[in-house]
This record gives structure tokens, C-alpha cells and sequence, in this order.
């Protein structure tokens, strides 16, 4: 219930990028802000640490990468935290043989076992391309008609069964667009401008976000163990539990970790994709990699072998997965969380996007600036910021 308060004490649910971004900028508007998180740390799937065996910091529920090309969320970040550059490279093991990702011209001509140049190679890759007249219509059009069967069958098809758990003609198009194909050496696996990591890890640079006064951090609390009147409450957690499952799950994909130390190197490099559907697992990351910094430091590694799986209830979830049937099933929720009074459903989970770091930001401190101005003038802030339906 939107319920006013002369203490204007906000709840925000979760401690993720969106959750503490958000929170900080209502404290700084005067608010007083109650910031529950029901696990042991803040940050959420970004959370890092020091491994207490090795020293290195790993990525907890795997790597993130941050890239962008807002310069207003580089400066953000850049409060918080010393961003150390950080170019990413990802290698892909096929049938034995190691490339470069994203598919590039060096893999180009290493799986074909040509010379090409630049014009050469896309002449020849769009002679093995697919036309679709009226457009890619999901994952295995859109590849097809952007890398041709071979190198699809090599590099996604097996990867993409292991990654959704779906044949790829059922995902949609938009998921493979993400990928870029060059016909360069640049093997870059981002082309933003601005690219880096945290020198002291995500946990602390969302801790210190949340160093602000007017904003109280409880761990280990569940939202729904509350019974405090709020302002407004701002949930960043999955829409679909908010409203107890009453219109079925929404489908993601969460992933397992199967831990592993050596003496050394393992692989030489911070991931390896295994594109073969036989093997069961679809990367390897490498944590000291992450930090190429400190990779001196180091005479141990540590390294997650991860496995991707349907999300069962309790468990984390990791992507969404956005099929049909979850369409329809969030057109449900939304239609029940634009009748209910007194919260805002944010981030990743709140809408169920997909999202990068730096979009979560530039969302959340648009979210904020709004919310801010709303509640200041007595008025409820949107139910979402972002139509999660567009």
C-alpha cells in the first residue's frame, strides 16, 4: 500500500547494481532508505572475493566484464572504484583446435585453412550464408544468414543447446545479435570505449556506493519477512516471486561451478568456451585472468568449470530465458504489478531483461532521478521505468 510518511522511508529490495544505485541517489535526495538483501554480502551475482586457498579474486557466480560506451556511467563507477583497463579475450575450443572469439578473421582463416583478406572473407562467408526473406525468425536464422551452417554448427550450435537447453529455433534472434563477427584480427570481445575492471572487485565498489548517510543495510532479510510501513518500496528482485508464482514461473537459466586449483596456469587465459555439445560443461574461467595486474602474484590457480541448467525454484537466476510461454507469463505479472499501489520494479530481474552492468546503471540512476522527483511532489513513481514488454 502507497502509504505516506512524514520519515520518507523508502525500501529498496536487493544489493545489486540497480538496488544500491538506487538507493544511494534516493539517500542523497534526503530520503531514508531501508536496503534489504537476503544473502550474506552485497553486490549480488557480481559479488567477488578472495580466495582463501589461492589469494586470487574470483568472480563468485561468474565473470563480469564491465564495458560501456556512456561516458556518465564510466565516471560513475570511476567514484567508487580504481577501473583498471581490462580488454577481454575469449578462446573456443572446437573438435580439438583452439580459436579466437568473436569470430574473426583469424578464425576465419584458421578454420578454413585460408589466407584471406579482409574483402576475400566476407565475400566468402556471404557465399555461405542463408537469405531469409522476411528476416531472421529466431537463433539458427539469424546465424545462418550471418556466419553460414559451417561455422554455425562449429561455434553455436552445440554451445547454444548446452547454454539455453533449447534447440536454437526456439530462442530468438536478438540473443545472437549480441555477437559481433569481424572481419579483422581485433579479437577484443567488446568494441566499447571505455573497458576495465574494478581493482578491488564489484563487492567493494557497490560497498562503497552504499557509504552514504540515510541508507541502512540489512543481510540475511528477506522482503517478504517485513513488517515495516514504507513511503514507496523500489524491488529489484524477480517479478514472478514477488506475486508468489500466482501466474506460473518465469523461465531462467541458473548455472553450477564445479571449483577446481592447480599449480600454475591451467589454460593460459581468462575463458574458454567448449562449443562441442559433448562435453558437458560450457567454459572454463580462469579468476587470476580477470586481474592481469596481479597475475604475478600468483604461483596457484583457481578456475570454474560452469554448467548451465533450467532454474528451479530456490535457486539463483542467472539469465532469462524469454521464450513464449514466459512472454505470456510476464504480460501476466506486469498487468498485476500496474494495479498494485506503492512499489517500482527495477533491474534485471524487476523486468525481466537481459541486461549489462553499465545499462543496469544508466537505468537505475534514470529510475532514481525520477522517482525522486515524484515522491518530492507527493506522487508515486512509475510502476516501471522500462516497459518491460517493449
Amino acid at each position: 500500500m502507497y502509504m505516506p510518511s512524514d520519515e520518507r522511508r523508502i525500501c529498496v529490495v536487493g544489493s545489486g547494481l540497480s538496488g544500491a544505485v538506487l538507493g544511494r541517489s534516493l539517500a542523497e535526495g534526503g530520503f531514508n532508505v531501508l536496503l534489504v538483501e537476503e544473502r550474506a554480502h552485497v553486490a549480488g551475482n557480481c559479488h567477488t572475493g578472495r580466495d582463501p586457498q589461492t589469494g586470487i579474486m574470483v568472480h563468485t557466480y561468474g565473470p563480469h566484464i564491465f564495458h560501456t560506451e556512456s561516458e556518465t556511467v564510466w565516471r560513475y563507477v570511476g567514484q567508487f572504484a580504481t577501473m583498471v583497463p581490462y580488454s577481454h579475450r575469449v578462446r573456443a575450443t572446437v573438435a580439438n583446435r583452439v580459436y579466437a572469439l568473436p569470430i574473426n578473421l583469424h578464425t576465419i582463416n584458421q578454420f578454413f585453412g585460408t589466407a584471406l583478406h579482409p574483402h576475400e572473407a566476407r565475400a566468402f562467408i556471404n557465399d555461405r550464408t542463408r537469405h531469409f526473406p522476411d528476416g531472421a525468425a529466431n537463433f539458427e536464422e539469424q546465424a545462418l544468414s550471418v556466419l553460414g551452417e559451417e561455422l554455425y554448427e562449429a561455434f553455436m550450435l552445440g554451445y547454444t543447446r548446452k547454454q539455453w537447453g533449447v534447440p536454437p529455433r526456439q530462442l530468438p534472434a536478438s540473443i545472437l545479435k549480441r555477437l559481433p563477427v569481424r572481419f579483422t584480427y581485433d579479437d577484443n570481445y567488446f568494441n566499447h570505449m571505455y573497458q576495465g575492471m574494478p581493482r578491488d572487485g564489484y563487492t567493494e565498489l557497490v560497498t562503497r556506493i552504499l557509504d552514504v548517510p540515510n541508507i541502512e543495510v540489512r543481510l540475511r532479510c528477506r522482503f517478504e519477512e517485513l513488517a515495516e510501513p514504507f513511503l514507496h518500496v523500489f524491488y529489484t528482485g524477480p517479478i514472478d516471486r514477488f506475486f508468489r508464482h500466482q501466474a506460473g514461473r518465469l523461465g531462467y537459466r541458473t548455472l553450477d561451478f564445479e571449483v577446481f586449483r592447480a599449480e600454475g596456469d591451467w589454460q593460459g587465459t581468462a575463458v574458454m568456451n567448449y562449443c562441442d555439445e559433448g562435453v558437458p560443461y560450457t567454459r572454463i574461467t580462469e579468476h587470476k585472468y580477470f586481474a592481469p595486474w596481479e597475475i604475478d602474484r600468483f604461483d596457484r590457480t583457481i578456475c570454474f568449470r560452469e554448467f548451465s541448467r533450467s532454474c528451479g525454484a530456490g535457486e539463483i537466476p542467472f539469465y532469462p530465458v524469454r521464450l513464449a510461454g514466459d512472454q505470456r507469463v510476464l504480460t501476466e505479472y506486469v498487468r498485476l504489478a500496474r494495479r498494485t499501489a506503492g512499489i517500482s520494479f527495477v533491474g534485471r530481474l524487476g523486468t525481466y531483461r537481459y541486461l549489462d552492468m553499465d545499462v543496469t546503471i544508466a537505468e537505475a540512476l534514470q529510475a532514481a532521478a525520477t522517482a525522486r522527483s515524484t515522491l518530492l511532489q507527493g506522487v508515486p513513481p512509475p510502476t516501471f521505468f522500462v516497459d518491460p514488454l517493449a
